[in-house]
């Protein structure tokens, strides 16, 4: 730590504001353009204000201040409302403010934190964190530093983002050509007349009465638990039967799976005569939208008999298995890509943990300093 960087409390180097917060219940709240924040940033608009100023807001509670997934400081300026699960602090400058928000976003705050279940920074251990406060000249250089710094990663974040979707999209289009298909070889079928459903064999087993074994226990999204026995020992595609995600669609509802295992009632159980037609299956249902099959909004549900109705294309097996081997190979190179994508992003996460620490210990603003 350079010796200019002086340490003291947080609060003594700005003024809590905590007291002036107000929390509106959900159901008391007027609609309006103004942001009401909470502990993770904006959870609303309304029709007035309490600050209308910069300032620093600082999670108070939540299990983001021990997993540290997204900031816990961030600065707000203009008409807002805040709620009492965020500290409000008040900078004599706006260099200091974004100094400080750097800072508390660089560092671990599990000593100052308590509570494990429901974690929760009060305004005295809030307060009492100690910061380094060097003078307003390197506090600006500092932040200029990290400003440039940040911009330049959350650029290249954003270039390997629309990388991901782009790659998404393009998985896609190609799905929807395969699939549009059509001539000598190819039919349109019920799915309950392609293949057999087992549903019936399903066995639902409460948490508190599951034995621990090595057998997967699925459910409507995935694996969710392992137990002892099994009811499958097989090449099955388990399709969703309920839960958001039939609607929302943020992961596939449809997934093979193999050899011994255990299904509860949230997934429906296909067994088909051939495993290209199970894959070609698979991947035709992961492609398109099924809401006119689901009933119910707030818990939705694709109940067997929907199930069986939806249409699917259904050609002669030499064709299904060109069709998935094609899907196949796009598929691994998809993944491939994605793969080293999302390892991009994790360094790039990593540099900016770096350049913090850097910033922190004196490290930039001495390496800026030398000949």
């Amino acid at each position: 730590m350079r010796e200019s960087l002086q340490l003291m409390p947080l609060g003594k180097v700005c003024k809590n504001l905590d007291s002036k917060r107000i929390p509106i219940t959900k159901n008391k709240r007027k609609k309006g353009e103004i942001p009401y924040y909470g502990a993770s940033g904006i959870v609303d608009f309304v029709d007035d204000y309490l600050f209308d100023e910069d300032l620093l807001l600082v999670s108070e509670d939540g299990a983001n201040l021990l997993a540290r997934t997204y900031p816990i400081a961030f600065s707000v300026k203009g008409k807002i409302w805040v709620n009492n699960h965020a500290h409000v602090l008040r900078f004599e400058n706006l260099i200091s403010q974004k100094f400080i928000e750097y800072y508390l976003n660089s560092i671990k705050l599990d000593n100052y934190v308590s509570g494990m279940a429901q974690p929760k920074l009060n305004q005295k251990a809030l307060n009492s964190i100690i910061v380094p406060f060097p003078p307003l000249p390197e506090q600006k250089q500092i932040v200029t530093l990290l400003d440039q710094a940040f911009a330049a990663i959350d650029q290249a974040k954003a270039n390997v983002e629309k990388n991901l979707q782009n790659a998404g999209e393009l998985f896609q289009s190609k799905l929807n050509e395969v699939f549009s298909g059509g001539g000598d070889g190819w039919e349109e079928r019920k799915l309950g007349e392609v293949c057999e459903n087992l549903d019936r064999m399903r066995i639902p087993i409460t948490k508190s009465k599951r034995v621990k074994g090595e057998t997967p226990y699925y459910g409507a999204s995935g694996i969710v638990d392992f137990v002892e026995g099994y009811i499958f020992d097989e090449d099955l595609l388990l399709v969703s039967e309920d839960g958001a995600n039939l609607l929302a669609r943020t992961y596939p509802i449809a997934f093979s799976i193999s050899g011994k295992n255990w299904v509860n009632n949230h997934a429906h159980v296909l067994r088909f005569n051939e495993m290209a037609s199970q894959k070609f299956i698979e991947y035709y249902l992961n492609t398109i939208k099924l809401d006119s099959y689901v009933s119910g909004m707030a818990q939705p549900k694709l109940n067997q008999k929907m199930l069986n109705s939806i249409p699917v294309p259904f050609p002669n097996l030499k064709i299904q298995k060109g069709v998935v081997s094609q899907i196949d190979l796009l598929s691994k190179n998809i993944k491939t890509f994605n793969s080293k994508n999302k390892t991009k992003l994790s360094s790039l996460e990593d540099l900016k943990k770096s350049i913090l620490q850097k910033a922190f210990s004196g490290e930039l603003v001495g390496q800026l300093s030398e000949p």
